[in-house]
């Protein structure tokens, strides 16, 4: 029986496309440059796991941008390479020279943003968003155009732009959530009003300052949008994106849809990432973290020696990584005796009970103990006299 609630599961569609932006936006997040060794790297990581498409990078940033893109396209991977581009002639050219599969074309379309940032009318926005998209498709581009903002503009605007451009050659429109400002329900709102208006392929690229990125895209997929846009690790500008790997997890343990992921190669991928980001991996990352699969309490070791399942909902192999069993404060004597076996050493109900309470004096010192600490803890009670308290179970 799966240890999963799946009785309210909402419509999903057949097939879900993850399009990664760890090389573009991912690496927008302050202090982030990916050398082009490094890019390389990744994309072929995000191809081996099976990511479907690859954002590869922003070409007019600059020379060395468009040299990276353009390298990642000829590399010939299964995914397909797609890159990003304002609503400019020269974007859409440098997006050409890279023969990429696909230009993200984007432009705001908020007052907000209109006012402050392009300091353009809505019929101006409008008329470059069509004229751009034409000009993509005339020079031999898949397109798909985002509305940055989206989630801030008038909707009915917002649906004028999508059907003008897939009139002009867009096979996919994005709605954006750039401020990570709307709940699960305003997403479910936004997406499915533009779903019910026409009916080509739809993406949403979610940031999470709200800390929703992820219930956003489970919301945005099951009123119709088709692909999302995710970050190894959820890096990016601000608070970042929709994690890939806890999208991947959740459509497949708690919706049951595996999109076809290889989520063995998720922890390994994560590592890569954040290494060459120059940015420690947080422990308590879901899945991919050193914390993930860690257990520390000695009434949550017994149970996961006994039964893993009572404390882990999937296994640590399942994403590549691995359990862990610290020692510390909150340990009992289940890990001792558990490392004790592995070493065929034996001890007295008394030894054990005295090697647990020099751990909690240590763990209350300095948290975690070591391997080495523990051995020479076992060693000093050993080889001496050991107290004769009970130190109970756990």
């Amino acid at each position: 029986m799966s240890p999963f609630n799946r009785l309210a599961i909402p419509p999903l569609p057949e097939r879900v496309v993850v399009y990664d932006s760890t090389l573009r936006d991912g690496e927008q997040m302050p202090g982030v440059r990916f050398s082009l060794e490094q890019k390389v790297a990744i994309a072929r990581k995000l191809d081996e796991v099976g990511v479907h498409q690859i954002e590869a990078g922003f070409p007019a940033v600059s020379g060395s941008e468009r040299d990276s893109v353009r390298a990642i396209a000829g590399l010939g991977l299964d995914a397909e390479v797609l890159c990003l581009a304002r609503t400019l002639e020269q974007d859409i050219d440098a997006a050409v020279d890279c023969d990429v599969d696909m230009v993200l074309l984007f432009i705001a379309t908020s007052d907000l943003h209109l006012r402050y940032k392009l300091k353009m009318s809505r019929d101006q926005v409008f008329e470059r968003a069509v004229k751009a998209t034409e000009y993509a498709a005339d020079h031999g581009l898949r397109v798909s155009m985002s509305t940055e903002d989206t989630t801030r503009s008038n909707l009915q605007f917002v649906k004028d732009i999508y059907l003008a451009c897939h009139d002009a050659g867009a096979e996919r429109v994005g709605v954006t959530d750039t401020l990570g400002c709307a709940s699960p329900e305003a997403i479910s709102y936004v997406v499915g009003e533009i779903r019910s208006a026409l009916d080509v392929p739809l993406s949403a690229h979610l940031h999470n300052d709200f800390g929703l990125a992820t219930v956003n895209s489970i919301a945005a997929l099951s009123a119709g949008a088709d692909a999302i846009a995710t970050t190894v690790g959820g890096i990016g500008e601000r608070a970042g994106n929709v994690p890939l790997e806890q999208l991947v997890m959740v459509l497949k343990n708690l919706y049951g849809k595996d999109i076809g992921i290889s989520t063995e190669g998720l922890t390994e991928l994560g590592k890569l990432v954040f290494e060459a980001a120059g940015v420690s991996l947080p422990p308590n990352q879901p899945w991919i973290g050193p914390n993930a699969f860690s257990h520390e309490s000695g009434i949550h070791v017994a149970a996961v020696l006994n039964c893993p399942m009572t404390y882990e909902c999937v296994s640590p192999e399942s994403v590549g990584n691995r359990r862990r069993l610290v020692l510390g404060k909150h340990s009992g004597t289940s890990i001792v005796r558990s490392r004790l076996s592995e070493r065929e050493v034996g001890a007295t109900q008394d030894q054990i009970c005295e090697i647990v309470r020099e751990i909690k004096r240590r763990g209350e010192q300095h948290g975690r103990v070591s391997d080495d600490e523990f051995w020479t803890i076992v060693d000093a009670v050993l080889s001496g006299s050991a107290g004769m308290q009970n130190c109970g179970e756990g």
